[in-house]
């Protein structure tokens, strides 16, 4: 059974309330109402909480020696024990600002002068600080708290007469959040005891997470007075969950229980974020080290006050402890009590001794008439005023222990907190190390400092995962999961031609009309250029049968001037021949000009050469039908008609008939020539260099005037193909128009149908088939007979039927 009550007094010209949580957990009691109630009984004593009710006596002992300080006004103390119970706490409150002790103390109002508290130092629990300022707040007595948090109490409507030492929880939200966020957990669970303090601490923590687009996995208040089963459906739903942090607003006491049921359920992946009520509490250690170790909270500041150890010490235990006999030393044992390597609530209410003892030395140099209240009054010291007091406090900046302590309008602290690592030392015991800070005096980008590299994790080496989805890779885009929080998603690779360069991107951008996105589709790089080259199997191909072509044009030509004199080669007309093998060579080697890149000047070539050069050779095919046709009429008797179209003739329908095809392609030149063009239209990864035609019209009037050709020559040669057939070339003729209709009657849809480089193989296919048809079906019968039938090369095999 752990201490009844405890009061501590000492009487001085202005006597200090203190309210302390030296005991917890009432046990309740049933009244019979017959007899009068006992005494309230606690389960558990608060070692620290002894320190802290020491530190504030050391503290006004500290300034009653001090010269410099109240030199001539002498501090006295009101301590009590508030049992961390709301009706003891405004009980205890209101008996020290009217300066009665209390009937369970042992003491009466005989045997103890009264001097009322004008200021309260207390409490350590938000909840409990909130009732004592509603009871307190009406006499405008005000009340300094070292442990409260929560930004409730901002509220200076509400609560007019609270100051503080302690940070506000906004600041500590604000802290945590960002600690959440520099290590991309965006998937966490939040739990907390169900006080004003941790209902108040979610709320804004959900909307600090909201702006930096952290989830949460669950939000989950548990009871004060935590029962098995709800401790078992808790710890069920952080098992289930797949958040691997959860961050806790509580006191150490109060985790306990769940701590224990995490234990037993084997719930040990868990990386905890401790709030500052619990962030450097070591009795949490010695049961559950295994399952907090690796630990990150954010601690108060802390400090070292001289001499406050060995005063702590020096304190005779049965004062406390009854079952000592004071004997005993301290120095012998470690103890919550003595442990001063983490001066953090103790360093509060040093803090708030001196906060008020700076305000009463600043009201005692008030000068009458300059005062800050009516007519220039001042306070007096003698019978203080609480509220004049409170105007001082809140106008009241000091330095102590190096620290410049300063308050805002709400009379809150500006905030400074250590991010704490909870590691295992040699000997397994906790050693809280300091990782980094948060200081809010600092600008946004950098008012959170971490070291990573001391920081143990409670397994890995690194820092744990804690995500709903994985992050989407630069070159995908997040797609929200129906009915899921935003931190689920899918990862959707980006489309064709769209890139995204960062992770987790929303959308993804589509490149630029030069650009096209890397393999990765990470970033838009310059699309290659696209046309038929010389160098590539293609382009090879293609160019190695334009000079086989030209070659072989060329190649009959040398055997019909060899055999210009033979029967078969004079038989059939040898000037026309000569020239349509010279019109071949240059059809073979005009399909070079669609090889390489093309410009404008080569694009200006390209399609009047092919026009011009294709029109001599039909129209040469033409006038050498027409000569058969002329040389059997003129046989009959009476008709004169060769002298009509002798060889001059013959020149001239060739050089009239490709004159047209030369107008055709002037008008084109000047109208609306060919160009080059970077085709980017099309969704790849190249621009294709092309040779735009420029006038539709004109293309498809050159392709249609050799056209027009061809069938007339093809007409007449079917009208001679009854003539004899040793000396009828028109045969041959015909054959050979069949393969150019061919070649390009198949040539316009593919034509059309192609792209890029292989709509320029397509047509120099068409040029180089064409060609070798005529070639083939024209001359190959005659170098057949001439190279390998020489016996038929003769006029007499000639003329005979």
């Amino acid at each position: 059974m752990a201490l009844l009550y405890a009061t501590l007094l000492m009487g001085g010209d202005v006597v200090l309330g203190g309210l302390f949580p030296l005991h917890f957990s009432p046990i309740s009691s049933l009244s019979s109402y017959k007899t009068k109630p006992t005494p309230t009984t606690y389960k558990f004593f608060t070692p620290r909480a002894l320190r802290w009710m020491q530190t504030m006596i050391f503290a006004v002992r500290e300034i009653n020696q001090r010269q410099d300080l109240l030199p001539n006004l002498s501090l006295g103390y009101h301590i009590k024990d508030s049992g961390d119970d709301i009706p003891v706490s405004v009980k205890r409150s209101l008996l020290m600002v009217n300066g009665q002790p209390d009937k369970d103390s042992g003491q009466s109002c005989e045997d103890t002068q009264k001097q009322p508290s004008p200021v309260v130092v207390g409490e350590a629990s938000s909840g409990i600080s909130m009732a004592v300022l509603r009871s307190l707040g009406c006499f405008k007595i005000p009340l300094v708290s070292y442990f409260a948090s929560c930004s409730c109490l901002s509220n200076k409507k509400e609560f007019p007469a609270f100051m503080r030492t302690m940070p506000s929880d906004l600041f500590q939200i604000k802290a945590i959040a960002k600690l959440v966020h520099y290590f991309q957990w965006t998937w966490v669970g939040v739990i907390g005891v169900d006080t004003d303090y941790a209902r108040f601490a979610i709320q804004l923590f959900l909307k600090e997470s909201q702006q930096l687009n952290i989830c949460l996995a669950y939000v989950q208040l548990y009871p004060v007075a935590l029962t098995q089963d709800a401790a078992e459906e808790l710890v069920r739903m952080l098992k289930s969950s797949s958040a691997t942090v959860i961050i806790s607003f509580s006191v150490d006491s109060y985790l306990y229980g769940i701590l224990k049921e995490c234990r037993r359920q084997n719930v040990t992946h868990l990386q905890w974020i401790a709030s500052e009520a619990w962030a450097t509490s070591k009795s949490l250690w010695e049961d559950f080290g295994d399952l907090l170790k690796g630990t990150l909270g954010f601690a108060i500041r802390r400090a070292d006050i001289p001499h406050l150890g060995s005063y702590l010490k020096g304190i005779r235990p049965q004062t406390y402890w009854p079952a000592c006999n004071g004997s005993e030393s301290l120095d012998d044992v470690y103890t919550t009590y003595s442990d001063v390597s983490q001066l953090r609530v103790s360093y509060n209410v040093y803090k708030a001794v001196y906060l008020i003892a700076h305000a009463l030395h600043d009201m005692s140099k008030c000068i009458p008439g300059k005062g800050p209240f009516q007519n220039g009054t001042c306070g007096s010291l003698y019978q203080i005023q609480p509220w004049q007091l409170l105007y001082y406090m809140k106008q009241t900046n000091f330095t102590t222990l190096g620290e410049e302590v300063r308050f805002d309008e709400n009379g809150d602290p500006i905030a400074s907190y250590d991010l704490m690592n909870w590691q295992r030392g040699s000997d397994s015991s906790l050693q809280l190390v300091r990782v980094g800070f948060y200081d809010a005096s600092l600008e946004e980008d950098k008012d959170l400092v971490i070291d990573e590299s001391v920081i143990m994790w409670h397994r890995a080496e690194k820092a744990p995962e804690s995500l709903c989805s994985k992050s989407c890779l630069p070159g995908s885009r997040k797609a929200r999961q129906k009915g899921k929080p935003v931190c689920c998603f899918d990862c959707i690779s980006c489309a064709e031609g769209e890139i995204s360069n960062q992770t987790d991107s929303i959308d993804c951008l589509t490149c630029s009309k030069d650009t096209w996105p890397n393999q990765a589709q990470d970033l838009c790089i310059p699309k290659t250029l696209e046309f038929l080259s010389f160098q590539e199997p293609l382009g090879i191909i293609l160019w190695v049968f334009s000079a086989f072509g030209a070659c072989a044009a060329l190649a009959v030509l040398c055997v019909f001037v060899m055999y210009r004199k033979t029967p078969v080669i004079r038989g059939n007309n040898i000037e026309l021949s000569f020239l349509l093998l010279l019109f071949l060579c240059a059809c073979f080697l005009i399909g070079l000009t669609f090889l390489g890149k093309p410009t404008d000047w080569l694009c200006r070539i390209r399609y009047p050469a092919f026009g011009i050069s294709f029109t001599l050779c039909i129209s040469c095919i033409l006038a050498k039908t027409v000569v058969v046709l002329m040389a059997f009429r003129a046989t009959i008797p009476g008709n004169n008609v060769m002298k009509w179209f002798g060889p001059v003739k013959q020149r001239s329908s060739v050089i009239l008939c490709t004159c047209v095809q030369a107008l055709i392609c002037i008008i084109w030149l000047t109208t609306k020539p060919p160009i080059a063009s970077y085709n980017s239209k099309f969704m790849s990864e190249t621009i294709i260099v092309e040779c735009s035609v420029g006038s539709e019209t004109g293309f498809w009037c050159v392709l249609g005037y050799i056209g027009f050709l061809a069938f007339l020559c093809f007409f007449l040669a079917f009208l001679a193909r009854k003539l004899p057939d040793n000396f009828n070339e028109t045969k041959l003729i015909t054959f050979s128009m069949l393969i150019f209709f061919a070649v390009w009657i198949t040539f316009i849809p593919v034509y059309v149908s192609s792209s890029g480089k292989y709509m320029v193989a397509v047509h120099v296919f068409a040029i180089l088939a064409s060609a070798f048809g005529l070639l083939l079906c024209i001359f190959f019968p005659k170098c057949y007979i001439v190279l390998l039938k020489p016996e038929r090369n003769d006029k007499k095999h000639i003329m005979k039927k």
